[in-house]
């Protein structure tokens, strides 16, 4: 059984349940300083600013964030921290390659999924559900 910093089940909640990207940033930006700078988390969390911006109509920011998300995880391994990556790196792209073109192909926003793969994080993420955090109270 793995146990998952609180920190990174708070973002996959953010992310995945009230799709509040601000609170993404907040909480993994701490878990990311915390854990020295792994790369792993800065790409999560670019991938949530990515859409935080376009969301916001900063189609500049969102193009820079999720470039840099893009790099950041790819090779990271499919599965990895009880999610699917390969599948959000490639979400992640292709959500890229329409912002390039959004300028002439506008799109509406959309959000992307953090496909939970492990069962436990799939528990602690749904308890979080029930139980909402509030919003600058991160727990450690």
């Amino acid at each position: 059984m793995r146990s998952y910093d609180p920190l990174y089940v708070q973002f996959v909640y953010y992310f995945n349940v009230p799709r509040d990207y601000f609170e993404c940033h907040e909480v993994m930006e701490e878990l990311w300083l915390e854990e020295g700078r792994d790369p792993l988390y800065q790409g999560l969390l670019q991938v949530a600013v990515g859409l935080y911006h376009y969301r916001n109509g900063n189609l500049g920011g969102a193009v820079k964030l999720f470039t840099a998300a893009v790099e950041k995880l790819q090779g990271q391994g499919e599965i990895t921290l009880g999610i699917d990556l390969g599948k959000l790196v490639e979400e992640s792209r292709e959500y890229l390659d329409k912002l390039h073109r959004a300028e002439t192909e506008p799109f509406a926003f959309y959000d992307l999924d953090i496909r939970i793969v492990d069962a436990e994080l799939e528990a602690l993420v749904e308890e979080l559900r029930l139980s909402p955090p509030t919003p600058g109270e991160e727990e450690h």
